[in-house]
């Protein structure tokens, strides 16, 4: 299988911004900052506090409709920078460069919309990346535009998907505010399915995802950290950890805080996992309250990986495969006539394991499922996790 169209994102699941911008996300809107006013007292104490509590709260609802302003005038300016460039025709993006996205995204940053701005700045390594990039960055433009609309409507939105454009945006819900809230914590025993960190601008992301046994349910923690140093959370993949969690706000949860562990990590299990068909499947209904989502978690069962052909058999003999690039490389289902392209990006090193493992037969693969393929992550290979 292939013909995915190809979309390259400049934000994913939360994804950081330097840390000017982060800084920013960190501020929220100002709402959530509520303070406690003191309880039955002498008149005049209870009156004082009551009086200052409620003048913080006020002062907090100006920020966060100031800010909401800002946001609103950034987008406005985002509206027409991308009408000006549709007009001029794509092949113009091609000779400007990258300094006219780094000019946007700065101007978003001013707006207080870092989410705006990292999904800018992705759009300066689209144009003139290779084959197909008009269609690329006509794809990447058409989901800003559609965030920009959202942000405008986001009164009329579902609450869910309202919480998804704040948060894509670049407003989040503080950690403390998440885990405070008992009703939100759900304890399960939580299957580590893979770790990566990655280089996002100056900041260094690592993602860990989860999987509840008695839940059923996926869940991603992520951290930052800066100055080349590694983040603080790390867990050891295919173990297992009794822990509570709270999810972030969202149309589809996935972004979780990690809350209070109950006892050290424990040897882990081979999770069950899904058929191609079910992996797509989840990853539609995931869209549907997320359309920016670049990819969902999902657990293949019984696939192997298909290597592309140098150009097909001959009377010489069988095409010779070639894994040096993910291209052209599939995962198909052992016995059924269905396959996911792998994600372009997929490393060589990851391609050469799979296949070698493969040799004894089908795998259980973990990764993630989106519109560019499947990325993989973790095979279990005679019950052992094995990272990619």
């Amino acid at each position: 299988m292939g013909g995915h169209t190809v979309r390259r994102a400049a934000e994913r699941a939360g994804a950081p911004v330097p840390a000017d911008d982060a800084t920013l996300r960190a501020e929220g809107e100002g709402a959530g900052a509520q303070t406690s006013t003191s309880g039955e007292g002498s008149s005049g104490a209870g009156t004082h506090s009551r009086t200052r509590g409620g003048g913080r709260t006020e002062a907090a609802r100006r920020r966060a409709a100031q800010r909401a302003a800002r946001i609103s005038a950034g987008t406005e300016e985002l509206e027409q920078r991308l009408a000006d460039l549709l007009r001029g025709g794509l092949a113009g993006a091609e000779q400007a460069g990258y300094a006219p996205w780094e000019e946007i995204a700065a101007r978003m940053v001013d707006s207080q919309a870092p989410g705006l701005a990292a999904r800018v700045r992705g759009l300066g390594s689209v144009a003139g990346s290779g084959e197909g990039w008009p269609e690329r960055l006509l794809a990447e433009c058409a989901l800003l535009h559609l965030l920009a609309r959202a942000w405008e409507g986001r009164d009329a939105l579902p609450t869910p998907l309202a919480e998804t454009v704040r948060t894509r945006v670049g407003l989040t819900v503080g950690t403390s505010e998440l885990l405070a809230d008992g009703d939100a914590l759900l304890r399960d025993e939580w299957l580590v399915l893979a770790q990566r960190d990655t280089e996002e601008g100056r900041l260094t992301a690592r993602r860990i995802w989860l999987y509840g046994r008695a839940t059923g349910r996926s869940a991603m923690l992520l951290s930052f950290a800066a100055g080349g140093r590694a983040p603080e959370t790390e867990l050891p993949v295919g173990a297992v950890l009794d822990a509570e969690l709270a999810y972030y706000p969202g149309g589809s949860p996935l972004r979780a805080a990690l809350g209070e562990r109950h006892g050290a990590p424990l040897p882990g299990f081979r999770p069950t996992g899904g058929s191609i068909p079910e992996a797509l499947e989840t990853y539609a209904r995931a869209l549907h309250g997320d359309p920016w989502l670049e990819g969902w978690p999902y657990v293949l069962r019984d696939v192997v990986p298909i290597p592309p052909s140098e150009g097909g058999a001959s009377a010489a003999g069988p095409a010779q495969p070639r894994p040096r690039t993910a291209t052209g490389w599939q995962l198909a289902s052992d016995g059924a006539d269905v396959a996911l392209p792998v994600a372009p990006e997929t490393g060589s090193r990851a391609l050469w394991k799979l296949l070698a493992m493969s040799a004894d037969g089908p795998l259980t693969v973990f990764g993630e499922c989106g519109h560019h393929g499947f990325t993989p992550h973790t095979a279990w290979f005679e019950s052992r996790p094995v990272t990619l």
